[in-house]
């Protein structure tokens, strides 16, 4: 009986970037432009994946800190079509670091799939001395094919993170991202899984509700959901301007335990007043907040500022469908 399929879905990133000196270190300039090779291309030049079955598909061709609700609509599309496909055992995702977390709560939320998708990347460009980039997608297949694997997981540097906890922590090193106080869920050494922790299950019974208000809407007609975050001086002005400017949804990264100062609790309560759903997250970068009773605006459960950013514009669309709140 044939292996079943593991389908590659290339959107761009630095993983599929090219520099115009391979060997240039950086003076100050961008060194490279992510998104130029495909991904057919990435994996004929990998010999370790010779002879598996893979089918390639290029959803887009973009930086990862250009990503957005068009991609995303597209990219959720394929990852449902393929997820139905009884001969695909799951998906692997190429894309760039910048946004990463984003797409992978994103369609973690959407597919809240029982098969792999896994999200891979590189913190180098194809053509680098020393690119990372084709380690990582052979650990991403490998992860895709391992039995009993589930759920959106994101492959870098040997470790796998879930959609929930991932996070890019450093601009430049190779082992760019953590998965905070929860820890990988697993590592790849030499082609082998040694799993820490069980498999994200992303039993959203919104799922398919969230799915269909993903692909019903234009990605223009989304609605407006920013971050605004607390800091010495903080006076709310801004949440005043992003009302004034349509927003629908604000997240307010707070301090510590999502502490607000003064001025800007009063700026995000009167936005709440004219209509506009307000969450609070923390800028730091580990933990979450602990909700006390009496709160005035209720905390996020355990997400980052992006991710929280995330579940409130998915919730908004949802209702947009007619779907109720959560």
């Amino acid at each position: 009986m044939a292996s079943k399929k593991i389908v590659v879905l290339g959107t761009g990133g630095t993983i599929a970037g090219l520099a115009p000196d391979p060997g240039q270190t950086g003076d100050g300039q961008p060194t490279y432009r992510a998104g130029q090779v495909g991904v057919e291309r990435l994996l004929a030049n990998i010999p370790a994946l010779k002879g598996l079955p893979l089918l390639a598909e290029q959803v887009a061709q973009v930086d990862s800190k250009d990503m957005g609700p068009t991609v995303w609509q597209t990219l959720a599309t394929r990852c449902a079509h393929w997820l139905s496909d009884d001969d695909v055992q799951g998906l692997v995702i190429t894309h760039g670091t910048d946004t990463l977390e984003e797409t992978a709560y994103f369609l973690h939320r959407v597919l809240a799939p029982e098969k792999p998708v896994v999200l891979t990347c590189a913190m180098r460009p194809a053509d680098a001395l020393a690119p990372d980039g084709p380690q990582n997608l052979v650990d991403a297949v490998a992860v895709a094919r391992s039995s009993g694997a589930q759920g959106v997981v994101a492959v870098c540097a040997g470790q796998v993170h879930g959609a929930m906890d991932v996070a890019k922590v450093h601009p430049y090193r190779l082992d760019a991202f953590s998965s905070g106080d929860a820890g990988p869920i697993a590592w790849v050494e030499e082609g082998q899984l040694r799993r820490l922790r069980p498999w994200p299950v992303a039993a959203d019974r919104r799922a398919g509700q969230l799915a269909a208000a993903v692909a019903q809407h234009s990605p223009t007609t989304w609605p407006f959901v920013e971050i605004v975050i607390n800091h010495a001086g903080a006076d709310g002005r801004l949440v005043d301007a992003l009302v004034g400017a349509g927003a629908r949804g604000l997240v307010a990264a707070g301090t510590g335990n999502g502490t607000l100062s003064q001025a800007l609790e009063a700026a995000l309560l009167r936005a709440r007043e004219l209509g506009v759903e307000v969450v609070r997250s923390t800028r730091c970068a580990s933990g979450q907040v602990v909700p006390h009773r009496g709160d005035a605006i209720a905390a996020t459960p355990g997400l980052s500022p992006v991710k929280a950013r995330v579940a409130l514009l998915l919730d908004l669309l949802a209702r947009l469908s007619g779907a109720p709140a959560l």
